[in-house]
């Protein structure tokens, strides 16, 4: 594998042609080099960078992931669950070795025992949790919350480590550089701003999240490079916010509709004198409880999911690997919004078999709508392999859904 230092490689053949400048550290792009246009003259005419896009494929199935699927969850329950990092494993497995970018499939090589121990540890502070909230034991149960509170940004560092250096692509793993101090500006101060402040903050904390995400990211000695701003995701969140308080409105009105049918049907309104509200049955109270809440529970899926789906958009369109690789993406966030409700209703609908079908048409979706842009060939890096260290963040991150998916 030819070794990447950060400089550009000079031309082997006549047709080459010079692929722009970038920072020769490689720790800071120069948009000009990836820009949809020729870089500016410096000190005289330049040739545009030859560009090189490649578009991932995915090429896992459902029936083929459900056979899969239907295994780890038959293990999981007999073993009483101790077959669940190997079950998380091989899924991950499953849809990285399904996933092609420039000819090669990603690998995840975790090792499952090691998950093991952090699955073990978590769970058992879970269960102790549960224990003492339903014995109403507080002075076990505060010190929990409070250590859980205090470890999250440290849990959620060391997932991020763990997760990219279990990754590999051409056979080197990637890696994490971010540190647990940042971690605890972005997933600490930040959310706690965010829960203070409500929508004022969250979007802020959105942002201080995937920049971390992204800078901390490294593949060789390549560096990543956040190039979005807050503003965007301002815009994001206000629109989820419409969403949200329209949602509202329409769950009141149909809650009042179907209730209003019910009562004429049923001729609550036409029987009997006095206050409309007299003649309700409890009833029709409850039909209007219920439709308005299923309703605002679907709009309210459908906003978050938008900022999702929106926010992974915006990151992939604005994310760098040491000046010479930048990732885009040109999937519809609402497209992923009604991937992600109508899975939502076939698993309800199938008591769950649908997942492996919904697992893989959204991974589908998502990555077919997702490319790299280059100006060198992507065996052109440096490896740099990076120690995969404790599980333990990992292990929280499952099994407490701690989303900092990489």
């Amino acid at each position: 594998m030819a070794a990447y230092d950060g400089r550009v490689s000079e031309p082997t053949t006549p047709e080459s042609r010079p692929l722009g400048r970038h920072d020769p550290t490689g720790t800071r792009p120069t948009s000009a080099a990836l820009a949809d246009g020729p870089p500016a003259p410096m000190g005289g005419p330049a040739d545009p960078p030859d560009v090189m896009r490649h578009d991932l494929s995915f090429t896992g199935s459902a029936g083929e992931y459900f056979r899969l699927w239907i295994v780890n969850v038959a293990l999981t329950l007999v073993t009483l669950g101790i077959y669940l990092p190997w079950a998380r494993v091989r899924t991950r497995q499953y849809f990285y070795g399904h996933t092609w970018l420039d000819g090669q499939n990603f690998e995840y090589r975790a090792n499952p025992a090691a998950l093991l121990r952090g699955y073990l540890l978590v769970g058992a502070l879970f269960l102790l949790y549960g224990y003492s909230l339903d014995r109403e034991l507080y002075w076990l149960m505060i010190p929990i919350l409070l250590l859980y509170a205090g470890a999250y940004p440290w849990l959620v560092w060391r997932s991020l480590r763990f997760q990219a250096a279990n990754t590999f692509h051409r056979g080197l793993n990637f890696s994490f550089h971010g540190t647990a101090g940042e971690s605890y500006v972005a997933y600490g101060a930040a959310n706690l701003a965010a829960s203070v402040a409500g929508i004022f903050a969250l979007p802020w904390a959105w942002f201080m999240q995937r920049q971390y995400q992204v800078r901390g990211l490294g593949y060789g000695q390549a560096r990543g490079h956040f190039r979005g701003d807050v503003a965007p995701f301002y815009l994001i969140g206000l629109t989820s916010l419409g969403l949200s308080v329209g949602g509202v409105i329409v769950a009141l009105l149909l809650g009042g509709m179907v209730a209003g049918a019910w009562s004429a049907l049923s001729g609550e309104l036409t029987s009997g004198r006095g206050e409309i509200w007299d003649r309700v049955s409890p009833t029709t109270l409850w039909i209007f409880a219920g439709v308005a809440y299923v309703s605002f529970l679907l709009l309210y899926v459908v906003g978050w999911q938008y900022v999702r789906g929106a926010t992974m958009k915006y990151v992939l369109n604005n994310a760098e690997l040491g000046g010479v690789v930048r990732s885009g993406a040109t999937f519809n966030p609402w497209g992923l919004v009604w991937i992600s409700v109508t899975n939502s209703l076939a698993q309800v609908l199938t008591l769950g078999l649908a997942t492996p079908w919904a697992a893989i048409r959204r991974a589908r979706f998502v990555l077919l709508g997702t490319h790299i842009r280059a100006i060198t060939d992507l065996d052109h890096f440096r490896g740099q392999a990076q120690l995969p260290g404790t599980a333990l963040g990992e292990a929280a991150s499952e099994l407490l859904d701690i989303q900092v998916g990489f």
